[in-house]
């Protein structure tokens, strides 16, 4: 290398005259400009984009904040700076100094959800476990200095990786608080998300200011109760829209021996063979008794005895059943059916539970009371 080369080697390693960020990232808040053991050209020119502010540190204190714009540092425009140098008057020979430029854009879609279930009493199902998750978006306040000292530190890169963690945590304990103490059915949940996501980003705003963020956007886009307990409400979807039982079990015979008629050789299952044989028994029994009254109606004979009503219960959240009064009232003997017992039987549009039924609620009265302790 020439004598020449060394000498523009020599300014160029010495002496910074452009100061800029050109950020190509979609998760970087502050990136330090790398300075190294390089000294800052009095005259230098520093241009801030949009989106963008830099801020000036010297020996560990904030100086001089620059808003977007393009500026030739002297001391005209580093008024903090120059009252830190101790520079009364001009000055002509380079300086050190610590550039950071910090992105003052909204970083869009964070994701937040809960690591393990949230658990709460709901006011239908009790106890419960619930999931949820969503979105959130922030931005750096408009006081960079915040953030730079009680988040970034002195990290020369930041991204929103390191602070989502710290987010994540403020955001699960505000949501498990509010969500206990609203009331609100896990069923009425849904109708309620907006109402939510509003209350949980205006509970959030003082965590996040402490940090030198601004919360612009919180949304609760989903909470999900367990699976079982799920399995367990769409069986009670079911049975509110099968609605009329008998008309149900009509319906899957009459399919039944359209299958039959279809099949011939009888090559079913052993198990649907047994459910076709007890529905069509069942199917007879009741073109019998329909036989029956139309002949009872002609020969002026009485008609058959009315037939007990059969109830199913719900155990575990499987149906069980049906059950006759004197079946029930066995079961609550032995404590194996309360009024808290939900119950189903023809008629009824959704389950209930017993003590809301009147002929079942007369069961619990009969039912004896506890012995006595034995006399010592």
């Amino acid at each position: 290398m020439g004598l020449f080369g060394k000498i523009k080697e020599k300014a160029l390693n010495e002496f910074i005259d452009i100061i800029e960020w050109l950020d190509d990232t979609p998760d970087t808040i502050i990136w330090r400009f790398p300075r190294y053991q390089n000294e800052i050209k009095n005259g230098a020119q520093l241009t801030v984009r949009e989106t963008q502010v830099a801020v000036l540190v010297d020996q560990g204190k904030f100086a001089d904040i620059y808003q977007p714009g393009r500026y030739e540092l002297t001391t005209a425009n580093m008024p903090v700076l120059s009252t830190l140098r101790g520079w009364k008057y001009g000055f002509n020979s380079p300086f050190k100094v610590e550039v950071y430029f910090v992105s003052t854009k909204q970083f869009l879609n964070l994701k937040w959800g809960t690591k393990n279930p949230v658990m709460l009493r709901d006011p239908e199902f009790g106890p419960v476990r619930m999931r949820a998750f969503g979105t959130y978006c922030f931005k750096v306040s408009s006081d960079p200095t915040r953030f730079i000292k009680n988040v970034a530190g002195t990290d020369g890169i930041f991204t929103t990786e390191g602070i989502q963690e710290q987010l994540r945590n403020f955001i699960i304990t505000k949501f498990t608080d509010y969500l206990g103490e609203s009331k609100v059915a896990a069923l009425d949940i849904a109708s309620n998300l907006n109402e939510f996501s509003a209350a949980l980003q205006e509970s959030l705003h003082t965590d996040f200011e402490e940090l030198g963020i601004d919360i612009t956007k919180f949304l609760v886009e989903n909470v999900s109760l367990p699976e079982e307990v799920e399995q367990a409400l769409d069986k009670r979807t079911s049975m509110g829209i099968i609605g009329d039982m008998e008309k149900y079990t009509r319906f899957q015979f009459a399919d039944s021996l359209k299958a039959g008629a279809e099949n011939p050789s009888g090559s079913g299952s052993p198990a649907g063979d047994a459910m076709g044989m007890g529905m069509g028994f069942a199917m007879a029994g009741q073109m019998a008794q329909q036989m029956m009254h139309q002949q009872g109606q002609q020969t002026a004979t009485p008609p058959p005895a009315p037939q007990q009503k059969l109830y199913y219960v719900a155990v575990n959240g499987q149906q069980t059943g049906p059950f006759d009064l004197s079946q029930l009232q066995q079961m609550a003997m032995q404590g194996r059916f309360t009024p808290q017992s939900f119950v189903w039987t023809q008629g009824m549009t959704a389950w209930e539970a017993a003590s809301a039924v009147a002929e079942l609620s007369q069961l619990f009265g009969s039912v004896p009371p506890p012995p006595p302790p034995p006399v010592s």
